[in-house]
């Protein structure tokens, strides 16, 4: 009989603790209310114990975004779940979920204690979280390294003190396929009260067996599946949202279950994620890489032309793509521009849309022809930072040849209007440390990156760059320009920026995961 197969995306919190992808409060809301837009069935927004930024977000997520359970994290402690319930006591749908470990080596080297202490400790924590709300997710952290009648007891200690889902994680990585799903099957034949929950899978990607171990976990019984969106989370990442949702529904023949996320909003979800986090998608990327879709070889041209499923077993549209693309250049007018943001699923208010439509125009001056990726990334470039203390206004470069690389940079902050010259060792750090004297903020690059948004000699470039506050937290900027030393130079003062704006909030995120 077909099931429906939850999907619990974590993006924003496990996908948040992969290093450099933490977001700010308003990034975090824009992505929650496109899962929400998607459909998922639970956000799990954050770990409220973690940071004052984290119990923010999934405070604000619980209280504005409308549709999903909204789940918040917690160690199997008082403190942590008191926590997690003043973040999500006013969410329509409120999930504690909460975890310890039952492996021997995290036992044995991490928590320091007996089986009997944690299983006591479980239960407990359950029973609380229980007091609070209906809906209590209970994971048993590195399930797949532990002593499986050690587990069962667990889970089924678990279940009778109300927890009403389930989750056996793969915290490492360290599972196959098949061992994996011989462990949920023998969780379901084991343990008495399993058909009284749900059983959920989180899978992460250490062996490249994310996906396929969660889909062996769902033939043997798990009926919620954790993952994130491109895949993102702690070392290699997790099992990834868009290549679970499609498999399903791609192979249901085979699979036999469906899942409720739309997802011809996957591709726009891949991309508000990318851009936010600043980690580029390979373009082999299964469903959401830019070659997922694409076809150079003339015998798959020709296949394709004749009836496309010849060589692609899903429909571009379904995820979110266009077949036909609006081409836009230096004479397309507003409403052209507006109607191509609509396609893409972006809905900015008017001054959103005047600061875009100008960069378009800027651009379309460069560039013959506009392509979505160039308009996506514009966009974003403009929407997802916050308030400029600091203003790029003028800036000229120098090099070249047995020149000394030099940079004159002109600054707006408030009303003050700050100019200076500088060199360096090559045209990005003559940039680099000329806006550095200008701005005195106390910081250091951590990583610069440079990409390509669109091909040709007229391409888009856009330059990441992260920078690390004396409190040792990372801000990411962004900046695109057909010129790359103008993009570099815009990236740098996002970044710094961001760094001003959060100087009296600072955060840092807990490490322990199931």
């Amino acid at each position: 009989m077909e099931e429906q197969i939850r999907i619990f995306d974590t993006t924003l919190r496990d996908g948040e603790q992969c290093p450099g992808a933490s977001m700010n409060l308003a990034e975090k809301e824009e992505i929650a209310r496109q899962l929400a837009k998607m459909n998922v069935d639970i956000i799990e927004a954050g770990f409220p114990i973690s940071s004052h930024g984290d119990f923010d977000a999934v405070k604000l997520i619980a209280e504005t975004v409308e549709g999903p359970v909204v789940a918040g994290l917690c160690r199997a402690k008082e403190v942590d779940i008191n926590r997690a319930w003043d973040a999500l006591k006013n969410a329509p749908k409120p999930r504690i979920h909460t975890f310890i470990a039952t492996s021997d080596i995290h036992l044995q080297y991490k928590l320091k204690m007996s089986k009997e202490e944690v299983l006591k400790r479980a239960v407990e924590s359950i029973q609380l979280a229980k007091s609070y709300v209906e809906d209590v997710e209970f994971s048993a952290e590195d399930a797949t390294r532990s002593d499986v009648a050690f587990l069962c007891e667990m889970v089924e200690a678990a279940i009778e003190a109300g927890a009403t889902t389930i989750n056996i994680p793969d915290t490492v990585g360290y599972a196959l396929p098949r061992e994996h799903g011989k462990l949920f099957r023998t969780l379901t034949e084991r343990v008495p009260s399993i058909g009284r929950v749900v059983l959920s899978a989180h899978c992460h990607d250490d062996l490249g067996l994310g996906v396929a171990n969660s889909l062996a976990a769902l033939d043997n019984g798990a009926r919620q599946i954790e993952c994130t969106i491109n895949g993102i989370g702690e070392r290699a990442g997790n099992a990834s949202l868009e290549e679970i949702v499609m498999a399903i529904r791609t192979r249901r023949d085979e699979i036999g279950h469906f899942t409720n996320v739309n997802a011809r909003e996957i591709m726009r979800t891949s991309r508000l994620v990318s851009h936010v986090t600043g980690f580029a998608v390979q373009p082999n990327k299964a469903i959401v890489g830019r070659n997922a879709f694409a076809h150079e070889a003339g015998i798959h041209q020709h296949g394709v032309i004749a009836r496309p499923e010849s060589y692609e077993i899903m429909d571009p549209r379904d995820v979110g793509l266009h077949q036909s693309e609006l081409v836009l250049g230096k004479h397309s007018g507003r409403h052209a521009f507006e109607k191509k943001l609509t396609e893409l699923g972006f809905d900015l208010d008017d001054a959103g849309m005047n600061k875009a439509f100008e960069r378009f125009k800027g651009l379309a001056d460069k560039k013959k022809d506009i392509s979505d990726r160039d308009i996506e990334s514009i966009v974003a470039d403009e929407i997802y930072t916050v308030p400029e203390e600091f203003h790029l206004e003028y800036m000229h470069v120098v090099s070249g040849g047995n020149t000394v690389p030099s940079a004159t940079i002109r600054i707006r902050r408030g009303d003050d209007v700050l100019t200076q010259a500088g060199v360096g060792v090559g045209s990005v750090d003559a940039v680099y440390c000329t806006i550095d004297a200008l701005v005195d903020v106390p910081h250091k690059l951590t990583d610069y990156s440079v990409k390509s948004v669109t091909g040709g000699t007229d391409a888009l470039g856009e330059v990441t760059v992260h920078l690390e506050s004396a409190t040792g937290n990372v801000f990411l900027g962004r900046g695109t320009s057909t010129d790359i030393i103008e993009a570099s130079a815009k990236a740098y003062v996002q970044a710094i920026n961001k760094l001003v704006y959060h100087l009296d909030d600072p955060s840092t995120h807990a490490s322990t995961t199931p």
